[in-house]
């Protein structure tokens, strides 16, 4: 692997670790199957890229994106708590439902940001390089994003969300409002979603209402990758972890794309075998390793 392939993995990995992060809080913290997550991105690659088109400030458009986000994830929360729709069911109506939103936002399946300026631009004016522009920028917005996270479950309100999601019964009976809590969860966890769909199209330089598909398993890929590699002892330690296994995951798609054996090669539609192979073997080292050390 170059290292241009692995400088683009790194970028795309920090990236994406926001979007892990958002997953992360569902799946394992709140313990909420979400699937919104398809929509939320293109969502806030959506909202970022009109907003830029119409003059607002990109750094902006990034608040305005996880607002959306937020919102979206918010739907999803309320139809399960309020109407009682199964979470899985809510949160693929909330994603089919995004599609069309999405390209209404749009007023297309895509919307082109070329030539308007984006977050990198600051960076870029300093006599930053393009390519490594993009790299300091996800680096610093995934690092701030990641602490403020990690701050923000110790907090007693975030003590809160940790006990909702690891023992509903309890905290109901000390006079908590679960519906909220949940309600309020989801929306962060898409916001942080939409955020990360916004910085994405900023960085390739159009938004497009396909861009969010198979979001979800590349999401759930990571959280698994680096809970088998890092650990998840505690919840930084886990936060961390998913944000490193986001990097670890790209690394390894770059590396199965660029290898060759003999005269088989991965293609990019290949992408989605790579990554149900990824995910078993994550899933299978903890039992393998268990068996090694036992002898």
């Amino acid at each position: 692997m170059s290292l241009y392939a692995a400088l683009g993995a790194l970028e795309q990995g920090l990236v994406y670790g926001i979007m892990v992060i958002g997953v992360y809080l569902t799946f394992r913290i709140l313990d909420f199957p979400d699937l919104t997550v398809d929509g939320s991105l293109p969502l806030g690659a959506a909202i970022s890229a009109v907003a830029i088109t119409s003059g607002i400030n990109p750094y902006l458009s990034l608040l305005l994106a996880a607002a959306g986000g937020f919102l979206a994830g918010m739907v999803t929360a309320v139809l399960n708590t309020k109407f009682k729709i199964l979470h899985l069911l809510a949160s693929i109506l909330t994603m089919i439902a995004l599609y069309s939103i999405n390209i209404r936002i749009m007023g297309g399946p895509n919307c082109a940001l070329i030539g308007a300026r984006t977050v990198f631009d600051p960076i870029i004016g300093l006599g930053v390089p393009p390519h490594l522009a993009s790299l300091v920028v996800f680096g610093a917005i995934t690092l701030v994003v990641m602490a403020s996270v990690i701050w923000f479950l110790k907090t007693e309100f975030g003590m809160t969300i940790l006990a909702t999601g690891d023992n509903p019964q309890m905290i109901v009976s000390l006079g908590v409002n679960t519906h909220f809590i949940i309600i309020f969860g989801v929306g962060f966890s898409n916001g942080l979603v939409a955020l990360s769909g916004a910085l994405i199209a900023q960085n390739q330089g159009a938004a497009d209402v396909g861009m969010g598909i198979g979001t979800i398993i590349a999401g759930l890929a990571s959280v698994i990758v680096g809970e088998t590699i890092f650990g998840s002892s505690s919840i930084a330690r886990a936060i961390i972890a998913a944000l490193l296994g986001s990097v670890v995951y790209r690394l390894a798609i770059a590396l199965a794309l660029g290898l060759e054996l003999g005269d088989f090669t991965f293609s990019p539609s290949d992408l989605n075998l790579i990554t149900a192979l990824l995910v078993i073997a994550a899933l299978i080292a903890p039992n393998i390793k268990k068996k090694v050390l036992a002898r």
